[in-house]
């Protein structure tokens, strides 16, 4: 795994762009006597898993795009592409799937019915992969599914679970103030659309302090303003970008309305006109109850009863949504965090990295929840007793 994870680090692929990353994984799976299935939905690979004996179909899913992101690390396998690293633990994702694979194969003479193995390609911009692969059949057949992500809010050895809402909706909105532009020693000959966009920033947050139910989780970020050429001049517009991001369905519709209608009032106010542009992402991953449940009794019976704990919803988006929508299932977060081995940086940081360790404490919770709905609890500890 370690090995595996270090060549993909070093030779990462943006979103949509992955070539040589879905066919290193299907030489692996190959190699494992897995059949796989490239180019599904796109880039995607998927590998299939035939057990001895007939049963359930239970998919696992991992990620493999980076981002664009300079690796400031100074490790041996640093990133040898200019701008572009894993900078949140895909590359992890994939040789932990890679491993579990090679193990479910090598035990296929015990297992019952079949496991699905999931690559997926551009998790990390929408639209993103889910969707075509699930368009594209990944899911057929399939009764459950579960994944992991590598956390470094999480120590290694923990494994965190939330049933329900786990991870936020994550939508996009962009915002153009349309002013009139004069010089700037004569600001009342024009409309400012810098001091509209600096209200309409600081009136954005209002909307979740004081429009938003205090007990329902939202956030609303700017993340660009981009304005004027020089500095003697008013220009003609301001445009802002920026990420909302809800748990409930419900204000994830009344955010897109609350925002228009304050950025729409302040640019009235000042004689500003604007336009609007709203587009939805990924929606908010829901952990089905019973299958949450089910995963962390099977990771804490038989990955370590200690290493268990449930965790809070987190704000961040994950396309995995998607095929919870399809099927049960749970995604689960695995502890990657060590500051004595340099990962304590923030996912998305140009110095993030993880306690590699924490890919096999992943593998086996993955197993093990694989293995308990394929072979239930009595047969399971048969077989683990005879292995």
């Amino acid at each position: 795994m370690v090995a595996w994870r270090r060549h993909l680090h070093q030779h990462p692929e943006l979103s949509f762009q992955e070539v040589e990353t879905p066919r290193f994984i299907a030489e692996r799976l190959r190699e494992a006597g897995i059949p796989a299935r490239t180019g599904v939905g796109g880039r995607g690979v998927v590998g299939v898993i035939e057990g001895a004996r007939p049963g359930p179909t239970v998919a696992l899913r991992a990620d493999f795009d980076a981002l664009p992101i300079q690796d400031e690390k100074d490790v041996p396998y640093r990133s040898q592409v200019p701008g572009v690293m894993h900078a949140c633990g895909h590359d992890a994702h994939t040789a932990t799937l890679l491993a579990v694979a090679r193990v479910l194969a090598d035990e296929r003479h015990r297992l019952r019915g079949r496991v699905v193995l999931i690559h997926q390609f551009a998790e990390e911009v929408a639209p993103g992969g889910a969707k075509p692969m699930i368009e594209d059949g990944c899911l057929d057949g399939v009764d459950v599914i579960f994944g992991t992500h590598l956390w470094t809010p999480l120590p290694v050895g923990r494994v965190g679970y939330c049933p329900g809402y786990a991870m936020a909706a994550a939508d996009r909105f962009e915002i153009e103030i349309v002013g009139q532009g004069c010089h700037a020693a004569a600001p009342h000959q024009g409309v400012d659309p810098i001091l509209v966009a600096a209200q309409v920033v600081t009136q954005l947050q209002h909307v979740v302090g004081r429009m938003v139910d205090p007990l329902e989780p939202a956030v609303v970020s700017v993340g660009t303003l981009h304005a004027g050429t020089a500095f003697n001049v008013i220009p003609e517009t301001a445009t802002l970008t920026g990420t909302v991001r809800t748990l409930s369905p419900v204000v994830r519709d009344r955010m897109e309305v609350l925002l228009e209608r304050l950025v729409r009032g302040t640019c009235e106010a000042h004689g500003a006109g604007y336009r609007f542009r709203y587009e939805r992402g990924y929606p908010a991953l829901f952990n089905h109850e019973d299958m949450t449940a089910f995963a962390a009794e099977a990771i804490a019976r038989y990955a370590g009863a200690e290493a268990v704990e449930r965790v809070a919803p987190v704000m961040g988006g994950e396309d995995f949504a998607y095929y919870l929508q399809k099927v049960p299932g749970c995604f689960f977060f695995t502890g990657a965090g060590n500051p004595e081995v340099g990962a304590s940086y923030p996912h998305h940081h140009p110095r993030f990295d993880i306690d590699e360790r924490a890919m096999l404490v992943a593998g086996r919770a993955l197993l093990a929840v694989t293995l308990r709905y394929l072979l239930g609890d009595e047969e399971l500890e048969r077989e683990m007793a005879t292995a």
